[in-house]
């Protein structure tokens, strides 16, 4: 779920909470006189053909997979460069497109964006932000971020998205860890850096509410509006670092994952095949900055494809007011995670809106019965995507495509996905997900910041490893098995929590679920299902019992669940994935306690269920 942002500091203009039609796109005011456009480089040249290669098969991907290669970009390349100044110039079309929860709304043309950010860079430069130099922004859905976004990578620096909702003590991780040495955050969040060693060695950049000033310390970004636009010329390597990720550290510590100017901006032209998106389009996707979905689907992939970035600020989901922008913005094509997708259903669907022609969704594994019911509701198939933070989308189920409910679909171009047996190497049709690095993909991490031991672990026997299981049937189709750290056994067969959890989503009264262990004398380990109740279903025992007996019509012996424990809310991430290892421990911490967990219920404790 997106945090509501309000723009502050911004040269767009805006409508009325009316919701009159908006002033005439925005341009940035001290902008210098349009020149002559370079000569098209043989890098943009190159990114462009495989681009439009793409986009010529975009409902073919037999012909992509087959014909498709990464282009030669040479040894120096620089997206915002390259691709996003030399297609944005003289560009008059809407680029992003911001609406606030109270009507108030921000459209910015690809050229006003080109141009303010060579503002921004040189502003930056100035600062003394230098090629290769860290710089964490710490913005949320605002007009600065994307314009931070372009001016860092065009002056060589590395960005590092960071949450907005992150606390002082995860922050000093980031920085320590990351080697960061300047941060754009904006002012209401300046007090979170407070107290973290060497912070005052950092420089720090507020982005102010109109009419305020700067916190101490911290100099306000609007100083930029009165910078030279003319940015200077640093060279970028195509090799050079662009991004460091951190992981969503659903297990573990979260990772930081380096991306080259080649693995995250030409990469991403897998996802933007997946996406399905074309010159012209309006393209929403619901995704918090900070983590790596945000950068895939509302900045490479629709800018790469020439495509308006529609983004809808609010505090709380609302459904309906969810598809009022979809039909009033046009939207072509929509990425949602499955929660919403979830709460879509659980309210009235409605007619679908008007333009959309893509139903996406990515994050975790979507369940059959959800893409059912929108397939039903709106004529829409839920096209899943998957891919990591150290990959762009490697599998998906590809626009034109037959989709197989519960599916990821297929290797995407230029991707090829092994499966391998976890404990015998042997490559089949069940196991790992890994990339075969025989010749190693273009949209791969270049390893782990400061951990190489990690990286070459992950990089072992020639595979990228995923930690992902999953199964191909006869006809290339991948579904989702579990992580192998969240697949577990019961009765010496093996569990997967995604297969159970779709059972349980099909009943009406279950709104989301996790499934666990839990530690069993017998069985060595039982299936318990954390559950979060649909909006006026009561957390009872006949709720527990309709829940439990579901759960045994569509799944094996071995997969029953035979506990299940109604919550109020699962633990997640902050990208909202579901932390089963919080689950797993708090079973753990009960069986060596010896205690049962209260409001649990258990299928003994319905005769007519055992069994």
């Amino acid at each position: 779920m997106m945090p509501a942002q309000t723009p502050e500091a911004s040269d767009a203009p805006r409508t009325a909470p009316s919701g009159e039609p908006a002033p005439a796109p925005a341009t940035a005011p001290d902008a210098a006189p349009a020149t002559e456009p370079p000569a098209e480089s043989s890098a943009t040249t190159a990114f462009r053909a495989a681009r439009d290669h793409l986009l010529d098969l975009g409902r073919d991907l037999d012909r992509a997979g087959s014909e498709f290669r990464w282009p030669d970009v040479g040894d120096r390349f620089n997206w915002a460069v390259d691709w996003f100044d030399v297609m944005a110039r003289d560009d008059d079309r809407i680029a992003l497109w911001l609406v606030e929860e109270d009507g108030s709304e921000q459209r910015i043309t690809f050229d006003a964006m080109r141009r303010r950010s060579d503002q921004v860079a040189s502003w930056l430069h100035g600062l003394g932000v230098a090629r290769g130099d860290h710089v964490m922004l710490m913005l949320g859905n605002q007009v600065e971020l994307w314009e931070a976004m372009l001016a860092v990578m065009k002056i060589g620096a590395v960005i590092l998205p960071t949450s907005t909702v992150l606390g002082t003590a995860d922050l000093a991780d980031r920085i320590e860890r990351g080697l960061v040495r300047h941060v754009v955050a904006n002012a209401s969040d300046a007090a979170a850096f407070e107290g973290i060693d060497g912070v005052e060695g950092v420089t720090r950049i507020a982005v102010v509410p109109s009419g305020g000033s700067a916190p101490e310390g911290w100099t306000d970004f609007a100083d930029s509006h009165r910078a030279s636009s003319v940015r200077p010329d640093v060279v970028t390597a195509t090799d050079d670092p662009c991004l460091v990720y951190f992981t969503s550290g659903t297990t573990s510590k979260p990772k930081m994952v380096v991306h080259s100017h080649a693995s995250y901006p030409v990469g991403h032209l897998s996802t933007t095949y997946w996406l399905g998106v074309r010159p012209g389009d309006v393209h929403m996707t619901i995704s918090s900055p900070g983590w790596g979905k945000h950068a895939w689907s509302c900045f490479f992939a629709p800018w790469t494809a020439e495509a308006t970035v529609f983004v809808y600020n609010y505090g709380r989901f609302r459904p309906a007011e969810l598809r009022d922008q979809l039909e009033r913005a046009a939207v072509t094509s929509f990425c949602a995670p499955p929660t919403v997708w979830r709460m879509l259903i659980q309210s009235s669907l409605g007619e679908r809106p008007r333009a959309l022609r893509e139903a996406l969704s990515a994050g975790e594994p979507l369940n059959p019965e959800v893409i059912g019911r929108v397939q039903q509701g709106w004529g829409l198939d839920i096209r899943d995507g998957y891919g990591q933070t150290e990959t762009t989308a490697i599998i998906a189920n590809a626009p034109g495509g037959t989709i197989k409910a519960g599916s990821m679909g297929r290797a995407l171009p230029g991707v090829d996905v092994v499966l391998v047996d976890p404990v015998t190497g042997v490559v089949g049709d069940e196991g790992e997900v890994c990339l075969d690095l025989t010749t190693r993909p273009v949209n791969l991490m270049t390893g782990y910041l400061g951990d190489s031991a990690r990286t070459e672990s992950s990089m072992r026997d020639g595979l990228f490893h995923t930690g992902d299981v999953a199964e191909r049937d006869a006809d290339g189709m991948i579904t989702f098995v579990g992580r192998t750290d969240d697949i577990f056994k019961s009765s010496d067969y093996k569990v997967s929590p995604f297969e159970v959890e779709s059972v349980l989503i099909e009943h009406p009264a279950v709104a989301e679920s996790a499934v666990v262990p839990a530690p069993d004398d017998v069985r060595l380990a039982v299936v318990k299902a954390y559950v979060t109740l649909a909006a006026g279903v009561e957390a009872s025992a006949d709720t527990a019992r309709d829940v439990l007996a579901h759960a045994r019509t569509g799944l094996p012996a071995y997969e029953r669940v035979r506990r299940i424990e109604f919550v109020d809310e699962l633990p997640k991430t902050i990208s909202g994935k579901i932390r089963r290892v919080e689950l797993r421990q708090r079973e753990e911490d009960a069986a060596v306690s010896d205690e049962r967990i209260a409001g649990e219920w258990r299928d003994s404790d319905f005769p007519g269920l055992r069994g």
